[in-house]
């Protein structure tokens, strides 16, 4: 659970960190769990329950981090001997005394590949060197359990799919568009775009993309939600930013959007696609990796990188969304961490057989 305690708390991992121990003392599998943290960082807040604690220490947090991981995990293992070893990010062991399960989120710095992701591809090349010499691995998503054969030589029959669910708070809010109204000025119907603007996401997509529905909603406005991160351009003319927000808030804004309009040019599997049908926000996306595994028949997939494609749908979901809303909140229903949880504690089990 150490990435919870650093900047991955607020991205992808940490909400699948989360979500996942949630699960698991759902299911009264907490007593069984002990949690590695960091003991250089404070503890986490973590939800109650009967798991344990241990605490390891490690010079390097940056992108080094891997590196020194493949050496030190060893024997953090040997000392907690645990019967079985999960890990939720790239952080591997070179050497494991137990077996040991690792869950891949992407691969996303090879399968797009391209300059901007070299850091990535340096930061995570160990990682994806280990992931073959795990005894099974945990893939988000079909997509990326491809991709785990792909890009990594992993055997297919050691890759399970176990998908990721959105928090409980991702619900229909009453007075979401009372509150969005008052804190944000914004007038329900908007176009709503959550997460980095890194390149991957396609910015000048997004703004292409809402060019063309205005043309058929002249007043239709784009908000941004989330941290922008390193990648994004200067600037989104004309776009509302509200740069992060706690998901309550995230919840609001979901629940008062016209349609989620999400360019994204590859997903692991696609959270904020889900979480906006869980909030009855209608989705429109590109029709590649997981985003059609997750959205399914839910929303509107349009070919991929095809921009007018997508504000033609989106101005299409926001002028008759009725449909969309209630596909989606059926869809959301069927990704639960409780789901999740039954069937990782199913993995745990099949590999001390």
């Amino acid at each position: 659970m150490r990435p919870l305690q650093g900047p991955s708390a607020g991205r992808g991992i940490g909400t699948y960190g989360l979500g996942l121990l949630q699960g698991l003392i759902s299911q009264g599998f907490d007593s069984n769990l002990t949690l590695l943290l960091d003991a250089d960082f404070p503890e986490p807040s973590l939800p109650a329950g009967g798991y344990k604690l241990a605490g390891s220490r490690r010079r390097y947090h940056g992108q080094l981090s891997a590196y020194e991981e493949a050496v030190a995990l060893g024997s953090d293992l040997q000392r907690i001997r645990p019967d079985v070893y999960h890990a939720i990010d790239l952080r591997l062991a070179g050497r494991s005394p137990c077996p040991w399960v690792v869950t891949l989120h992407d691969l996303i710095p090879w399968a797009l590949g391209g300059p901007r992701m070299r850091g990535e591809r340096f930061r995570f090349w160990l990682g994806r060197r280990l992931l073959k010499r795990a005894d099974a691995v945990l893939a988000v998503s079909e997509a990326t359990a491809r991709d785990a054969a792909r890009h990594a030589g992993v055997d297919p029959k050691r890759t399970k799919v176990v998908y990721e669910a959105a928090d409980p708070v991702f619900e229909p809010r009453s007075g979401a568009a009372d509150r969005v109204r008052e804190r944000r000025a914004l007038e329900p119907g908007y176009l709503l775009f959550v997460g980095a603007l890194d390149a991957r996401k396609d910015p000048a997509g997004l703004l292409r993309a809402w060019a063309v529905a205005k043309e058929a909603r002249p007043q239709l406005r784009l908000v941004i939600a989330g941290d922008p991160g390193a990648q994004a351009p200067r600037s989104m003319p004309g776009a509302t930013t509200v740069g992060p927000v706690d998901k309550l808030e995230l919840a609001d804004l979901y629940s008062a959007a016209g349609c989620l309009v999400f360019p994204s040019r590859y997903e692991g599997f696609g959270l904020p696609c889900l979480e906006a049908m869980a909030c009855g926000c209608p989705v429109a996306a590109y029709a590649n990796s997981s985003l059609p595994e997750v959205v399914d028949g839910a929303g509107t997939l349009v070919p991929d990188g095809d921009a007018g494609a997508l504000g033609r749908a989106a101005a299409a979901l926001v002028a008759d969304p009725e449909h969309a809303r209630r596909a989606g909140l059926e869809r959301a229903k069927l990704f639960t961490w409780s789901k999740a949880a039954r069937q990782t504690i199913a993995l745990y089990e099949s590999l001390l057989r």
